[in-house]
């Protein structure tokens, strides 16, 4: 055996290994003060480090995910090109400051695998971005185009069609893929060929296209960059009658498979519950009701219509146990065959069939992979709940699609997951449900209590995510989750699953029968939650700052062991604090100057919305009501007692901090008399107008016409702190952004 290192201390300590184990305790664990801990702050990590007892497999994960993150973090390629520098300089720092030092090794070896994990996250993303982006078109256009069919999306519920279409360009000869929205009576009529708007299909349309729109206001969702990251060049709609050019190959493959699969499902059950149970059995959500999403995402339930880890769980563990029971039947293969092997192959089948079948979305790609570890592990007699299999599926994901994790569905998910592994590996938890002598109305008692807590924990992990992405969270989440995921997991989807196999010999209908009363009783649970007063929480755009606090703090909670998981508690309430203090924005100014939201109070003292323009578009509409975080329907300005409206433009004196601002907003882009205009300008502090406003328009604080929001982009000001926040400061030289103009 190894003789341990000798360490010298000095003062007549004598250099044994008992002096070595006591080198390595905490400085105040030995009586150290606090400078001992300043002087000496490499001794600390590698005593803390040597001493923590949780795997160390899952921060490895985490600092890759933040090169990721620092990448869209950090604005231009210079600052990229530095990151990763800054990443392989760690890693050779510590190989070089201590090479063959064994009293720091657990130090050294950190500091480099974070190093290069850092550094390759940034550049995973950065090649990821530079590969797949597509520079969007310049400029709105009418064109006639002729494509090929890539991917068609059935949207009843708005009366659409979306296809997305490669299409040449016709000045530079280069393939673009594009998306347009078809009307349904258009499909209709050119659906006499037996369906011709199918994948395969070459069709010829004109089209009305634009670039992918930029974020309505800061903080809202980031169409560019999803639409970079997709290949997207443009979004539109057809203008008239769409013209098959080259019929499409005999349709097959599961694009067909799965829009027969819903089809079907709907006839089978009907209304609102038809549109969830095709959701559930197919992918496809284009059926599903505006209010009835509506209702599901105020009341915490959106993610049970995402095919995710939820129902690829629960299919995989359906057919896991149904092979494990089948296959124990027949003694010839259970005593020549590992039936847990061969369960896991059949569950492994079945989580692939479906996640093929319900579109390969990324979210149940990830949710698959996670599963297909999960599956592995249990094969081969592990732990199948780990922290390691979670980081190892978080990788798998960000290799492949390294873009989500800006969005909610990969945070969200992994949140989800991190949150539930946590709790159900921690000690308290384990002895909970530890198996004991007991009557079975005592363990269903712990297990729904259980079921109740988990609930409660996943509501708190996703609680700062959906305020940060969406600005509103359902408050009553965790109590209508604790029924309503046992009844789509244990109920609707076996049914469905059921009936499905039935209707094989024309004997499903009573199953479906069920199926419609299960996912009815869904649905009103959905729509009593959302209708409670309170149920939904609005929160104005939190900072980066107070969003990292959170992660950090869950992360720190999740992954770390032993009492000091505590101190995550400190950082989430930090971030808390700095949530609740977060200011909501006085005005608010849509990126092309035509949508502008003031926050008022009434004379009741309740926060309203005035809006410049009574829009039909729910999209602006409801972008204001979130920002400014107002519930109450939008007062057009014209309306308000206090403001005066002309023909071309409204004025509105608020008191923000201490003093009155004047504001001038334009209605319209009728042309006013220069002289005018000019001394309306003169007299307010800020001027909006979606067109461009001459020199002579001089507010005395800030002129936001066309010109300054083509730069911007949308504007939230903060009047009482002097404050104006834009969409153009988070986007720096990121592809999506450079298609913008100046």
């Amino acid at each position: 055996m190894r003789d341990a290192p000798l360490v010298p201390l000095g003062d007549g300590a004598s250099d044994t290994p008992i002096a070595n184990d006591v080198a390595l305790q905490r400085p105040w664990q030995r009586g150290a003060g606090l400078s001992s801990v300043l002087r000496n702050p490499c001794d600390v990590l590698e005593s803390s480090l040597a001493r923590a007892g949780f795997d160390r497999a899952p921060w490895i994960a985490v600092v890759f995910a933040g090169g990721i993150l620092a990448w869209f973090w950090l604005k231009s390629p210079w600052q990229w090109a530095s990151a990763i520098g800054a990443g392989v300089m760690l890693a050779l720092a510590a190989l070089a400051a201590w090479r063959g030092v064994q009293m720091r090794e657990h130090l050294r070896n950190a500091m480099i695998v974070c190093g290069l994990a850092f550094a390759f996250g940034v550049a995973v993303i950065w090649v990821r971005s530079e590969v797949v982006g597509a520079e969007p078109i310049a400029r709105p256009s009418v064109e006639r185009v002729q494509g090929y069919v890539l991917a068609r999306e059935d949207q009843p519920a708005q009366d659409r069609v979306r296809l997305t279409l490669a299409v040449r360009d016709a000045e530079s000869a280069e393939a673009r893929k594009v998306r347009i929205n078809v009307p349904r009576d258009t499909v209709v009529e050119t659906e006499a060929t037996d369906g011709p708007l199918v994948e395969g299909a070459v069709i010829r349309a004109r089209v009305r296209l634009m670039p992918p729109a930029s974020p309505m206001l800061p903080g809202s969702y980031d169409f560019t960059r999803a639409a970079w990251f997709m290949g997207l060049a443009a979004t539109g709609s057809a203008i008239g009658r769409v013209e098959v050019v080259e019929p499409a190959p005999p349709e097959g493959g599961l694009a067909a498979v799965q829009r027969a699969l819903s089809s079907h499902v709907r006839e089978r059950v009907d209304g609102s519950a038809g549109t969830i149970a095709a959701a559930f059995a197919s992918g496809d959500r284009g059926s599903i009701a505006e209010v009835d999403e509506d209702a599901m995402r105020d009341a915490g339930l959106t993610h049970l219509l995402s095919i995710s880890g939820l129902h690829v769980s629960a299919v995989i563990a359906a057919a896991y146990l149904v092979a494990l029971k089948l296959l124990a039947l027949f003694p010839a293969i259970a005593l020549r065959v590992r039936l847990p092997v061969a369960a896991a192959g059949a569950g492994a089948l079945a989580g692939v069939g479906y996640t093929l079948l319900t579109g390969a979305e990324v979210p149940t790609v990830r949710s698959c992979a996670a599963a297909m570890l999960v599956l592995v592990a249990l094969a081969m007699g592990r732990d199948a709940l780990s922290m390691r299999m979670v980081a190892i599926a978080a990788v798998f994901v960000l290799l492949l699609w390294p873009e989500s994790i800006v969005g909610p569905s990969f945070q969200m998910s992994f949140a989800a997951v991190l949150a539930i592994v946590a709790l159900h590996t921690s000690p308290p938890v384990k002895a909970f449900l530890a198996p004991r002598e007991e009557s079975w109305i005592a363990r269903t008692g712990r297990r729904i209590i259980m079921l109740f807590a988990t609930g409660m924990v996943i509501e708190i992990a996703l609680m700062p995510i959906v305020l940060y992405h969406f600005h509103r969270a359902g408050v009553y989440g965790a109590f209508a989750n604790v029924v309503a995921i046992p009844l789509v997991t244990f109920i609707s989807m076996p049914l469905i699953a059921l009936g499905l196999a039935l209707d094989l010999v024309g004997l499903g209908r009573p199953a479906w029968w069920l199926v419609q009363h299960s996912l009815d009783l869904l649905l009103a649970i959905a729509h009593l939650t959302a209708e409670q007063p309170g149920a939904v929480k609005l929160m104005p755009q939190m900072t980066s700052a107070t969003i990292a606090l959170f992660v950090s703090g869950g992360l720190w909670l999740g992954l770390w062991s032993g009492k000091a998981r505590a101190l995550g508690l400190l950082p989430a309430a930090v971030g808390a604090m700095m949530l609740a203090m977060t200011p909501i924005p006085d005005v608010l100014v849509g990126r092309e100057g035509r949508h502008v939201g003031i926050t008022v109070e009434d004379a009741n003292g309740e926060a309203r919305l005035l809006s410049l323009r009574d829009s039909r578009s729910s999209y602006s509409r409801d972008n204001l009501l979130e920002l400014a975080g107002v519930t109450s329907e939008p007062i057009p300005l014209e309306d308000w007692p206090e403001a005066r409206c002309s023909r071309e433009f409204c004025q509105l004196t608020i008191e923000r901090g201490g003093r009155d601002w004047v504001l001038l907003m334009a209605r319209n882009r009728d042309l006013v008399e220069e002289r005018a205009l000019a001394a309306a300008c003169e007299r307010s502090d800020i001027v909006v107008a979606d067109r461009f406003l001459p020199r002579s328009c001089s507010p005395r604080w800030l002129k936001a016409d066309r010109r300054l929001l083509e730069r911007t982009g949308g504007l939230a000001i903060d009047l009482e702190g002097s404050r104006i926040t834009s969409v153009a400061e988070r986007q720096g030289e990121h592809g999506w952004w450079r298609g913008e103009g100046d």
